[in-house]
C-alpha cells in the first residue's frame, strides 16, 4: 500500500475511534457473549475455521479472516436474539446459532470469483456435505444462506423458516460492517488488492456513500432493522468527514 494510503487509513481509523460503540453490542451483551462462547468452544466450528484459514486468500478483496469472522460472531449473536423472538427452545436455538456461524464462516470463501455467492454456496453444500456433523437440511441452510448474502440481489427462497432466518441473520451481520468496520479496515483492504490510485478513490467516493446510504433499508431481521441503521449512520458520518480531510489534508496528493 502506498504511503499516503497508509497516511489516509491511520486518519480514518483516527475519525473512526471519535465515535462511541454500536448500541448493539451493549444492548445484547448476553447474546454476544453467547455467541462468542460457542466460536470459541465448538470443535466443528475450530475445524471450519482451519478450513476457511487455509483456503481464503490473505486479502481476498478486502473480506478476508477478520472479516469473516466478525460476521460470523454476530450472525450468531443475531440468531440468539431472533431465535428467542421466534420461540425456539433453548437446545435448538443452540444449534440455530451454531449453523448460522457456519455461514459466516464461509460466506466469502469465494469472494475474489465472480458470483461468489452462488460459487461459495456451492462449496459449501459439497464441503458439509461430506462431514458427518451436518444433516442434509442443516447443509442446506448453510449454503442458502450463504447464496442470499449480496446485497441488492435477487434472493433465493429458502426451504424452511429456520433456513431463512439463518440467511436474514447472516445478511444483516455481513452489512453491519458497512458501518465503521468500513473505514477501518475493509475499505483499505480491498484498495490494497486492487492496487487503486488515490485519484480514483477519491471520485468514487460520493458513489460509495450512496451505496451505504441504500443499505440502510435492506436489513431483514426484526433486530437488523432497528439497529442497522446504526451502524450504517455511523458510517456515513464517519465518511463524510474522511472526504472533507481527505480533500484538505491530502490535497497535494490529488494533483
Amino acid at each position: 500500500m502506498e504511503d499516503v494510503y497508509i497516511q489516509i487509513r491511520e486518519r480514518a481509523r483516527q475519525i473512526v475511534a471519535t465515535f462511541p460503540a454500536q448500541p448493539f453490542y451493549e444492548d445484547f451483551a448476553e447474546a454476544v457473549e453467547i455467541s462468542r462462547n460457542l466460536f470459541e468452544t465448538d470443535p466443528v466450528i475450530h475445524r471450519l475455521r482451519e478450513v476457511v484459514d487455509k483456503s481464503i486468500e490473505k486479502n481476498n478483496l478486502g473480506h478476508g479472516l477478520d472479516h469473516a469472522v466478525k460476521v460470523t460472531l454476530d450472525a450468531g449473536t443475531l440468531m440468539v436474539i431472533e431465535g428467542g423472538l421466534a420461540g425456539q427452545m433453548e437446545e435448538n436455538r443452540k444449534r440455530s446459532v451454531f449453523l448460522a456461524q457456519c455461514a459466516g464462516l464461509l460466506h466469502d470463501i469465494k469472494r475474489t470469483q465472480k458470483g461468489h455467492a452462488e460459487k461459495g454456496a456451492d462449496y459449501a453444500r459439497e464441503m458439509l456435505g461430506s462431514w458427518q456433523s451436518f444433516n442434509p437440511d442443516e447443509v442446506a441452510c448453510i449454503a442458502g444462506a450463504i447464496y442470499n448474502h449480496e446485497a441488492f440481489k435477487e434472493q433465493q427462497p429458502c426451504k424452511s423458516p429456520l433456513g431463512t432466518l439463518i440467511s436474514d441473520c447472516l445478511y444483516d451481520a455481513d452489512k453491519f460492517r458497512w458501518g465503521p468496520d468500513n473505514f477501518a479496515h475493509t475499505v483499505w483492504d480491498m484498495i490494497e488488492f486492487a492496487d487503486i490510485p488515490l485519484s480514483k478513490f477519491v471520485s468514487l467516493f460520493p458513489k460509495g456513500i450512496a451505496s451505504l446510504e441504500k443499505i440502510k433499508t435492506s436489513f431483514r431481521t426484526t433486530t437488523g432493522m432497528k439497529y442497522g441503521p446504526q451502524f450504517i449512520d455511523t458510517g456515513l458520518a464517519i465518511g463524510e468527514k474522511l472526504y472533507s480531510a481527505i480533500q484538505k489534508e491530502f490535497a497535494e496528493f490529488l494533483v
